[in-house]
């Protein structure tokens, strides 16, 4: 992406206002969903749930799928209840990932499975994606409930394939971008895209939504994957350096490992595949990434995607929703520290 478009978005820190202005009534009312349907006369449950979606959540899933059901002209209330189911399995995503992880901080606070335990976390995780069904049911869209559905079992089968090639030097971009689309990008779909099927949108529009919210996701990604290397824990909401230390391959490691060659090998080796760190190594890491350019490209490929998702709201007439959602790709590539 050309930097003066980067340097553009990175003037309007605050451009999506307007779309919270424009679903702040709706979003009042998912919040009192999930709320509502994460009571449990089993008190761990709440009170661990409660640890989670109090956070710094920024609902970007569910607001995603308002946004997409307002801008596609729904007037009724039934595409609330399915942003809630959004939430609860994105949420749910969250905490089993944390299990398997081992992640110390989410949302700026302690993992759940740290307090609670990694049992817990996990059946907790399992309680929230049986209320996002029953919230997809309570919605009476089998459409709806078909998309998020399968969105489970995308994201799933994202996960496990991440899990199988999580310390592969060799990794390939095309897999990588493949394992995000899978385990981030398909909610983002899914959401976008159950909105626009609450509202009975057209099948190009729905496509169109659909497209939205998979490029936003893959955006969104690989800002993530870029800010674990550039970010602090404020603004991240978990320790920087977490990918680096679990031995992800992401993206901005493809890339530097690429980049740097024989002469590094050794030391992607050891720190990555093995995992044999010492203190200073993140920040050898860091330096080498900037170096080579890594967190450029991968931020560059993020805008390209940004700008993608864009372009697919053409196929919507001009109403509020539509330069707000475009305000939205911005700001998922604008979150820089």
């Amino acid at each position: 992406m050309k930097a003066r478009t980067a340097a553009a978005i990175a003037e309007r820190p605050h451009s999506m206002d307007a779309l919270f202005a424009l679903a702040h009534e709706d979003m009042v009312a998912v919040d009192a969903l999930i709320r509502r349907h994460m009571q449990s006369p089993v008190p761990v449950i709440p009170a661990l749930a409660e640890h989670l979606i109090a956070g710094t959540a920024k609902r970007m899933r569910p607001l995603l799928t308002v946004a997409a059901a307002r801008m596609a002209g729904a007037r009724d209330d039934a595409c609330l209840k399915l942003a809630a189911a959004v939430e609860f399995i994105h949420t749910a995503t969250l905490l089993h990932d944390d299990v398997v992880d081992s992640s110390e901080l989410r949302r700026g606070r302690v993992a759940a499975h740290l307090i609670w335990g990694a049992p817990s976390s996990v059946l907790v995780g399992d309680f929230l994606f049986a209320r996002a069904f029953e919230l997809m049911v309570g919605a009476g869209s089998m459409p709806a409930l078909d998309i998020l559905a399968r969105a489970s079992r995308v994201i799933a089968e994202g996960e496990v394939l991440q899990l199988t090639r999580a310390h592969d030097l060799d990794l390939g971009q095309e897999l990588y971008l493949q394992i995000i689309s899978a385990k981030t990008a398909e909610l983002f779909a899914a959401a976008a895209e159950a909105g626009a099927v609450c509202a009975g949108a057209e099948p190009e529009r729905r496509r169109a939504l659909r497209t939205f919210g998979e490029n936003l996701g893959i955006a969104f990604q690989l800002v993530d994957d870029v800010l674990d290397y550039s970010g602090d824990a404020e603004a991240l909401g978990k320790n920087p350096g977490d990918d680096y230390r679990e031995g992800k391959a992401t993206l901005p490691l493809l890339l530097a490992m690429q980049r740097t060659g024989v002469a590094e090998r050794e030391f992607w080796n050891r720190t990555v595949d093995r995992r044999d760190q010492t203190p200073a190594d993140f920040d050898r890491a860091r330096e080498l990434m900037r170096q080579t350019g890594a967190l450029q490209a991968t931020l560059d490929l993020a805008h390209g995607y940004a700008e993608r998702a864009k372009a697919t709201l053409s196929v919507f007439p001009a109403n509020p929703w539509r330069p707000a959602l475009e305000a939205l790709a911005d700001v998922a590539v604008s979150r820089r520290t």
